[in-house]
């Protein structure tokens, strides 16, 4: 079969101005980008509120594994089936970032005939988001500086400047930097770093912002220092808030693109899915929301960090109530699971798929807790044999959970219409009965302590007292209410990427706690998780150039 860009290349777009046709969305309301993708203007977006909401459909996966499991391209296969059965859907996906389009993951747009397109412009700069994410955060930075530079008013604690630099790259080199080096002139030296773009809580509060007002509360709201009494100083007391709002103001509007099969998708922010909450805009999912009767929309990572966070963030905040879950699995991660290794997934092995479905079944498991139906998708690979297949099927069978193979990647749309029957089914069926983990009145520890407990079945969370002073000052201060938002790694449901399969009994250690006061979420970062990734030692960017034609090759 073709090369992913190959099939997006040949493609047969419509204008973007069709498609926002068959979502009522007239022509004055676009703010196009090219022939093929637009944002949609804050006016209109105004104007939706009086419609009732479609139906919302979350698609998960199983812990990642390098075998791959493919939760945007099922996610874009499920949007192309529902509306082959006739069903009026789109889906709202998260932008893809630079650094892994250059690094070892790849392109976030899918992969084979269930691809969302244009791809080169969706995997590399697309409409500027994340580079207006990034100048706003730096110009706070830069701010912060300069305001200590000409004289400290704020009384800022230079050895408490928590607010670090981005950059949309992968760069190791860039974790721990010193800066204002050079002189006086150059300001007073300090420790520093820079974050990849999408670890920026700037993203998240752009991804849980409503609308400009909103927005621009939130950035105010944003702790970027403390002074030596211990106080906190915000974005907006070094009135930054107003300048930042300006740069994110496009930003702000969701981008409007197609599938390979002409149906809708909104394609708007990114945040990391462990450092924040991985899950695309609030304002993209609540408008898809007003304009298609079903909405398949995904969450980053396995379900015990996407699916957790989806749940109890994203939903919380936005007052979004789904209506079903896509659990994607494949057969190859499932024996990754069950202890094959990489180079021995193309033989059959029913005995380590029937293992490594514990990890499958924990998820299900944890779905279930949040009172939302699910389904399971199975990933077809070609050296998938029907006996690894049944037994997939026979497992999530004893859960009561229906399993259902996919072929999208070859297939497209004819690939999911039976999965996207069940799916429509399980939406309509109005038995979803959806409630968080947690109430906002329970103490940040016991939040921490829910879900390490109940979605990692981990026995005890390790913190230090500082780690515990910290949250109860957290709480004396009114933000006791806020969320948490786990940060760990995504290939385990414990803080050690190696334990595959479904761990019990482990220990969460709780390395220290963030305030993302703009966004609205306590941070708790556990284990040895990075938030500036480093390149592997064969980059894809290796192999990423242009052909004679002047067309990028090599982008996947």
């Amino acid at each position: 079969m073709a090369s992913d860009i190959d099939i997006a290349r040949a493609a047969s777009m419509k204008p973007i101005t069709e498609i926002g046709a068959r979502l009522d969305i007239p022509e004055e309301a676009l703010l196009p980008y090219g022939r093929t993708k637009a944002k949609i203007s804050a006016d209109f977006l105004k104007n939706l509120n009086g419609r009732r909401d479609g139906k919302l459909i979350l698609v998960t996966a199983i812990n990642p594994t390098p075998a791959g499991e493919g939760k945007t391209t099922t996610t874009v296969g499920l949007g192309d089936g529902l509306n082959r059965i006739g069903r009026n859907a789109m889906i709202c996906l998260r932008e893809p970032s630079l650094g892994p389009c250059f690094g070892m993951k790849g392109g976030a747009a899918g992969g084979g005939y269930a691809q969302v397109v244009p791809m080169e412009d969706i995997n590399l700069h697309f409409t500027g988001d994340f580079h207006a994410i990034t100048s706003a955060h730096n110009l706070l930075a830069a701010l912060i500086e300069n305001h200590i530079y000409w004289g400290n008013e704020l009384s800022i604690d230079q050895r408490r400047v928590t607010w670090r630099r981005v950059v949309d790259m992968n760069d190791r080199a860039l974790r721990s930097v010193v800066c204002s080096l050079g002189g006086v002139a150059n300001g007073f030296p300090r420790e520093s770093g820079f974050d990849i773009t999408v670890a920026s809580e700037i993203m998240a509060i752009l991804c849980l912002a409503t609308d400009l007002e909103d927005l621009q509360q939130r950035l105010g709201n944003i702790i970027v220092a403390y002074c030596r009494d211990r106080s906190a100083v915000t974005a907006r007391d070094l009135e930054a808030d107003g300048a930042m709002t300006v740069l994110l103001k496009e930003a702000l509007q969701p981008n409007l693109v197609q599938t390979l099969e002409n149906n809708p998708a909104f394609i708007h922010g990114g945040p990391f899915a462990n450092i924040a909450h991985g899950c695309n805009s609030v304002t993209a999912t609540a408008t898809a929301l007003k304009l298609a009767d079903f909405v398949v929309t995904e969450a980053g990572f396995g379900a015990d960090l996407g699916a957790e966070k989806f749940f109890d963030i994203k939903c919380r905040k936005a007052g979004l109530h789904p209506d079903a879950a896509v659990i994607v699995a494949t057969v190859r991660a499932l024996k990754m699971n069950g202890g094959v290794g990489k180079d021995s997934l193309g033989s059959e092995n029913v005995k380590a798929v029937t293992k490594g479905c514990a990890n499958l079944g924990r998820h299900i498991e944890n779905v279930k807790q949040f009172g939302v139906p699910a389904v399971v998708a199975i990933n077809h690979f070609t050296a998938d044999t029907e006996a690894e297949i049944q037994a997939v099927k026979d497992y999530c069978a004893e859960l009561g959970v229906e399993a259902i193979l996919a072929t999208h990647w070859a297939d497209g749309s004819a690939g999911t219409e039976a999965l996207a029957t069940r799916v429509a089914e399980l939406a309509e069926s109005g038995i979803a009965q959806f409630a968080p983990l947690y109430d906002d009145t329970m103490p940040l520890f016991e939040k921490i302590e829910t879900i390490a407990r109940r979605i990692y079945r981990a026995n005890e969370v390790l913190a230090d007292k500082s780690v515990r002073d910290q949250l109860r000052r957290w709480e004396a201060d009114g933000f006791g209410h806020l969320p948490v938002c786990m940060a760990k790694t995504q290939y385990s449901f414990s803080t050690d990427p190696q334990l595959r399969g479904a761990p019990i009994g482990h220990s969460v250690p709780v390395r220290e706690v963030r305030l993302a006061a703009g966004a609205g979420f306590i941070v708790a970062v556990c284990g040895d998780i990075m938030t500036m990734p480093g390149l592997p030692r064969v980059p894809a960017a290796n192999h990423i150039g242009l052909d004679d034609k002047g067309q990028i090759e090599g982008l996947f």
